[in-house]
């Protein structure tokens, strides 16, 4: 799985760093997405793809190619 967010797609809503925060956290002055983890661990797939899903801004993409 690779992991990719869009920045300038992000409203900052938080919900991907509320469900995988080993893979996302937000930048302090903006609360705009950061990729921790590009590549997450299996253990993570299903809530990175969750949080994917249900991003307001669709700012995060997920491949299934390593």
């Amino acid at each position: 799985m690779k992991v990719t967010v869009d920045e300038a797609k992000c409203c900052g809503a938080g919900t991907c760093v509320m469900l995988a925060p080993d893979v996302f956290d937000q930048r302090d002055d903006d609360g705009i997405v950061i990729l921790l983890d590009e590549h997450p661990g299996e253990a993570l797939h299903g809530v990175v793809r969750e949080a994917a899903s249900v991003c307001p801004g669709v700012a995060i993409s997920v491949s299934e190619d390593a």
